[in-house]
């Protein structure tokens, strides 16, 4: 069985994520996302899009 990447390209993951390319760079740079740089190059853990998604579904909604 063929497992998925473990690094993704922010875009890549803005895209498993369904948001856009900006929300992805500014989760990235809030610490919500977990990214590492591998030359000059951001690539975003794989699991950190599962542990992202996790900490959601954690969290009290705001009412309106």
């Amino acid at each position: 069985m063929k497992e998925g990447p473990l690094l993704l390209t922010p875009e890549a993951a803005a895209e498993r994520l369904s948001v856009g390319r900006t929300t992805m760079y500014g989760l990235i740079a809030s610490g919500r996302i977990q990214s590492v740089k591998i030359g000059r190059a951001r690539r975003v853990l794989a699991t950190a899009l599962t542990e992202y998604v996790s900490s959601l579904t954690e969290q009290p909604e705001a009412d309106g």
